[in-house]
């Protein structure tokens, strides 16, 4: 294994061996790598070691912050199943996106939001080639998953069809009196509270994961027309649909899975997926099981984001992009450049 990614990875277990000291601390630091890069993520990263503890996090730490976990238990069923959730990601082009926003990384979206009937995550990749026609391909995929966000809160919501979720969010879309033009993939999904079943609705190349005693017990099915040209939901300008490369949300490829107390969930940009591999995620989440604090699950989720970022920017690093393109007789060496967005959730 090269050199670059090596130190990566020593990096990782490095942040990995200590807790941060406080959640706030936590919520900027979140903000705060998603504006620096190459060095100044490894020097950001080992910088939070000096400011970490060894000790295990006391019961009584506070979990305020919005971006942080799920709902107070108090506020919930302790017999229910749910999620304690964090996000992580970097925007490829960070001049461009020198801000962290809330619900972005660039021309990633996500999402995650809670009820009392389940937990909804979502995130979704705007495609990048309608920057040449002067369309912001971010505004896309930020709409889409605003309006998943707004639409689990409604009456008439089913936290066991992410998909009717999914299509309502793109009707909601193509109602709008100003077009927002554009695509993405998007994989949006459920957590059933009373049932413990996992829904999900996956178009194109983002996706989700479940690790299990150290294994990926889960994993959405990846849909491609071809090589690099995922599946996505589109907008096109007017007079250019035959043009446009479009799927509906009832072509979105379904998932159901039950879940167990202990379970890691990953949802993922093509950027995780592309420059990680498998065996590299599990090295990193299999130490994640059982993990219920939002603090020490975040940084999981951090390292899982930095390795993404670092390896994308390889041009040495073999990666999951390189190992496919080469399948279809295509020369890509090193990592694939992306916007990363992790979403890493453990279920208790």
């Amino acid at each position: 294994m090269n050199e670059y990614l090596d130190n990566a990875r020593r990096s990782i277990q490095r942040a990995m061996s200590s807790s941060y000291h406080s959640l706030s601390t936590v919520a900027s630091t979140a903000g705060g790598l998603a504006a620096t890069t190459g060095m100044q993520l490894i020097g950001r990263l080992l910088g939070l070691k000096a400011q970490a503890s060894m000790d295990s996090m006391a019961d009584s730490r506070t979990t305020s912050s919005t971006d942080l976990g799920s709902p107070s238990a108090g506020a919930l069923d302790e017999q229910q199943t749910r999620l304690v959730s964090v996000v992580c990601g970097f925007p490829k082009d960070i001049v461009m996106y020198p801000d962290y926003v809330r619900g972005q990384f660039g021309e990633d979206a996500w999402f995650k939001t809670s009820t009392s009937k389940a937990d909804t995550l979502g995130v979704a990749d705007g495609v990048g080639g309608w920057r040449v026609y002067g369309i912001d391909p971010g505004l896309f995929s930020r709409f889409l998953m605003r309006s998943c966000e707004r639409l689990a809160h409604t009456s008439d919501f089913d936290s066991t069809r992410p998909e009717h979720l999914l299509a309502r969010a793109y009707c909601n879309l193509l109602e709008q009196k100003q077009p927002i033009l554009g695509s993405c993939t998007a994989c949006v999904l459920t957590l059933h509270r009373e049932s413990g079943i996992l829904y999900a609705a996956n178009i194109g190349d983002s996706g989700l994961l479940v690790i299990r005693n150290g294994a990926v017990v889960c994993r959405s099915v990846e849909q491609q027309h071809h090589f690099n040209t995922p599946y996505q939901l589109a907008v096109p300008p007017p007079g250019q649909g035959l043009n446009v490369l479009t799927d509906g949300p009832e072509c979105a490829a379904l998932l159901e899975f039950d879940m167990q107390p202990g379970d890691i969930l990953m949802l993922a940009t093509d950027g995780v997926y592309d420059n990680v591999s498998e065996e590299l995620l599990l090295q990193v989440l299999s130490h994640a099981a059982g993990v219920t604090d939002p603090v020490k699950l975040q940084m999981y989720a951090n390292s899982v984001a930095l390795m993404a970022r670092s390896l994308s920017f390889n041009p040495h690093h073999e990666s999951p992009f390189t190992q496919n393109a080469r399948r279809h007789n295509i020369d890509a060496p090193g990592g694939k450049p992306d916007d990363v967005t992790v979403i890493l959730a453990s279920v208790v």
